[in-house]
């Protein structure tokens, strides 16, 4: 083909433009891209989140439902007891059967509510909460009321002897209370104060020292 036909079919030629390529939006009222999200995407119920976080059921270390504790805010209170107790003796009494041995424990216990009333009960059982509730039982039996001042002290001197004990109790204002013994218990269970206390036998026998203080408050007249 001759050099002239040649230009002629290249000016015949149609030229296409790419309006696609060359069409940029500049307008400036585009929407701007959302900005990064700085929380960390859950792991779904038992991811991180999950374990970590307040509401778990089981609770992270940083969450509250980890606390198993049980709240005291239900809890009744308790009741405090008409009288205070206190066991001065209890003795294993053996007893030599065809069978064998048999075991009972004896308990001596002072009850009283510090306010003028005492009472001394002995009990006996085989098992030591039994002989423990008897000897509460006795002792409520057997309570007697001191005859106390507005003070809590004694309105006189008193000297008795119970078996082979023998108490004498004075009062004795700014002294507080001095005893030994089962007389100690008993004076202190009673509201005693300001007293002096003296045991005059040589019975170690707690309850015939205790059983002795009650006779020689029973002799107490009231002014």
């Amino acid at each position: 083909m001759s050099e002239d036909k040649q230009q002629e079919a290249i000016t015949d030629t149609p030229v296409v433009e790419d309006t696609e390529a060359a069409t940029v939006p500049t307008s400036t009222d585009a929407p701007a891209a959302a900005p990064a999200s700085t929380e960390a995407p859950s792991d779904g119920p038992r991811g991180r989140r999950g374990r970590a976080g307040s509401g778990d059921r089981r609770g992270g270390r940083g969450g509250s439902g980890g606390d198993r504790r049980p709240r005291r805010g239900g809890r009744p209170e308790r009741t405090r007891p008409e009288f205070d107790q206190k066991i001065i003796s209890i003795r294993r009494v053996t007893r030599v059967m065809a069978g064998g041995r048999r075991f009972n424990f004896s308990v001596a216990m002072v009850l009283g509510d510090k306010n003028g009333k005492v009472g001394v009960g002995i009990g006996k059982a085989g098992d030591t909460q039994l002989a423990i509730d008897k000897a509460m039982r006795d002792a409520k039996k057997h309570m007697i009321i001191i005859p106390l001042n507005k003070d809590g002290h004694l309105p006189h001197d008193v000297h008795t002897k119970y078996a082979s004990s023998e108490v004498m109790i004075m009062p004795a204002p700014g002294r507080g209370l001095v005893a030994g013994s089962s007389v100690r218990t008993v004076l202190e269970l009673g509201g005693v104060k300001d007293v002096t206390a003296k045991i005059f036998s040589r019975s170690k026998n707690k309850l015939n020292n205790a059983r002795a203080a009650v006779e020689a408050l029973k002799l107490l007249k009231k002014n």
